[in-house]
């Protein structure tokens, strides 16, 4: 299994290049296969639970994740179903930070 969930996500300095290609497949192999790469700019991964506590619980995890890493997804909330889009602003792609939080949103889904 990958490290990713393990390390920290770093701020990317202005002019850094969004990943392409097999950099993007790579870091792919290491996330959740439900973890959906879109046109390679962001990931997207909806999250199931069984009612709206579980979901808005999950929510607020992936919240505090975000502020912690400084690295802020969109997120909804629906009954049951979380959905998380990542991608690195500052590239206006994907960068690997964006891996290393969708590890760490995985983690936080059988927490």
């Amino acid at each position: 299994m990958s490290d990713l969930a393990d390390r920290k996500c770093i701020p990317c300095k202005k002019g850094t290049p969004a990943l392409r290609g097999s950099e993007i497949r790579r870091l792919l192999e290491q996330i959740h296969e439900d973890w959906v790469v879109v046109d390679e700019h962001h990931l997207e991964r909806s999250f199931e639970f069984d009612d709206f506590v579980q979901a808005l619980a999950f929510t607020n995890r992936v919240g505090e994740l975000a502020e912690e890493q400084a690295h802020h997804p969109d997120i909804l909330l629906t009954w049951g179903r979380v959905r998380v889009t990542v991608w690195t602003h500052t590239v206006d792609g994907l960068s690997e930070n964006d891996f290393i939080f969708a590890a760490k949103a995985d983690a936080l889904s059988k927490a």
